[in-house]
């Protein structure tokens, strides 16, 4: 009887399960794919190029911009728009088994961020391709946000109101509304009256500080603030710490786009120092890390992207004050983007995707240090020579960027590596699953 009262329930709930974790496997694959080729490889590519002629306007910047918004939207924004889709309350309940928003959201966003990749490097047809891409981003954003407020609807009923992780989370992902709104007015822009399709130097500065600190900046601060107390034994957060930071984060955005870079770089650097206190990130844990299944050196990289992060946050005070400074902006970028979002991805991801994809452990816990290690290093590299060598502190300084971009291909390769291997394990539920299908449940 017993067995009876469980089989119309289990094989729904195992279906739906499993559906979900394909959609999460597509989104986290065209992620690693954008990240490893369109994005680090385009990147190292364009670095070599630049250590050869010893010059930062040797590549064209249609090239960098192609590699940038394909490591931060193709590869970063794949993986949180998955990751999204998959932990969204009641998604299975208010959602088709087939689950087809997150399909034609990855379908769209996917074909965008390609599209924008080829237009930036080949130049074919970008007065149309451009737009298009653009208007592809959008819909997904749209469509994702739209699936978003569905499912938590009935939890902020219950809960009467958002967490402030939560609130940094679905600050972010309407940040990234906001900025594929930006990107899809300057690409028209761009196709009615540009000569082609790199944005130009002034609005992309501004339009990468949106892209960066508007969205995976505070969504890598709520998914912090959701998991690295527990994580990391850390001491009971400051909410209103957090509430704040993230209001002086918002001023700091706005005051970039009205133009007043040295007060939207001391306004970025304020917000982040009173979310890392906010976050008690560096005080004395009162509980120990749970490092199972992961490296032990998991709550040390975790520290260490903060640091990053604050050292990215002084870089853009330094490039505000010295405009000129073309070095100092990219290295700040760089800290920012490689040092603080990708230690963080390369941190928490073997920490948490496991679990969502129902395997039972990391493939390597050992290949997750090496891929920090070498990033790391990378990063170190690239930050100190970029700086030495574009702002013609020393010449020698050039003959490393290759090696730092090098260190950083490896370390991604490294990462790729152990995620593909971690997709291969045998699913936890795969006896289940079988069992099910035997009977009929599941097909």
């Amino acid at each position: 009887m017993e067995s009876e009262s469980v089989k119309p329930n289990v094989p729904i709930s195992i279906a739906r399960e499993q559906q979900l974790i394909r959609l999460l496997m597509a989104y986290l694959i065209a992620g690693l794919l954008f990240m490893v080729l369109p994005g680090t490889f385009l990147g190292v590519w364009n670095l070599f190029a630049i250590s050869n002629a010893q010059s930062a306007t040797s590549v064209p910047a249609a090239w960098i911009q192609a590699h940038g918004h394909a490591q931060l939207f193709g590869w970063i924004g794949s993986f949180i728009l998955g990751i999204g889709f998959y932990s969204i309350p009641n998604l299975r309940r208010v959602s088709a088994w087939s689950f087809w928003e997150g399909w034609l959201t990855w379908t769209l966003w996917t074909a965008g961020v390609t599209l924008r990749w080829l237009t930036d490097v080949y130049l074919w047809q970008w007065r149309i391709l451009l737009p298009l891409s653009a208007v592809f981003e959008v819909l997904a954003v749209v469509l994702f946000l739209a699936q978003s407020i569905q499912g938590h609807r009935m939890q902020n009923k219950l809960k009467n109101g958002l967490e402030p992780w939560a609130l940094l989370v679905v600050s972010g992902t309407v940040g990234l509304l906001i900025t594929m709104i930006f990107n899809a007015f300057e690409s028209f822009s761009l196709a009615v009256a540009g000569i082609s399709p790199a944005f130009p130097a002034e609005f992309d500065g501004r339009f990468l500080i949106l892209s960066i600190w508007a969205f995976p900046v505070l969504i890598a601060w709520g998914f912090t603030a959701s998991w690295m107390p527990v994580f990391l034994g850390l001491k009971p957060l400051k909410s209103k710490l957090i509430l704040a930071a993230l209001a002086i984060n918002v001023l700091g955005i706005i005051a970039a786009l009205a133009k007043p870079l040295l007060a939207s770089s001391i306004l970025l650097l304020v917000g982040a120092i009173c979310m890392v206190c906010a976050l008690r990130m560096f005080e004395r844990t009162e509980k120990p890390a749970k490092t199972q299944g992961v490296h032990k050196t998991f709550p040390l990289f975790i520290r260490i992207a903060y640091a990053w992060l604050l050292i990215a946050s002084l870089f853009a005070v330094w490039a505000a004050i010295e405009p000129a400074a073309a070095g100092v902006a990219g290295a700040g970028r760089h800290a920012i983007t490689v040092g603080f979002l990708m230690t963080m991805v390369f941190s928490v991801a073997p920490r948490m995707l496991p679990a969502f994809l129902g395997r039972k452990k990391l493939f390597s816990e050992h290949l997750m240090f090496l891929a920090l290690l070498l990033t790391n290093i990378g990063c170190l590299m690239r930050v100190s020579s970029e700086t030495l060598a574009y702002q013609h502190y020393a010449s020698w300084a050039w003959s490393l960027l290759p090696i730092s971009a090098t260190l950083e291909l490896s370390g991604v390769v490294v990462f790729t590596t152990n995620m593909v291997g971690t997709f291969f394990q045998p699913p936890l539920l795969a006896p289940i699953a079988n069992k099910a299908a035997k009977e009929g449940y599941v097909k």
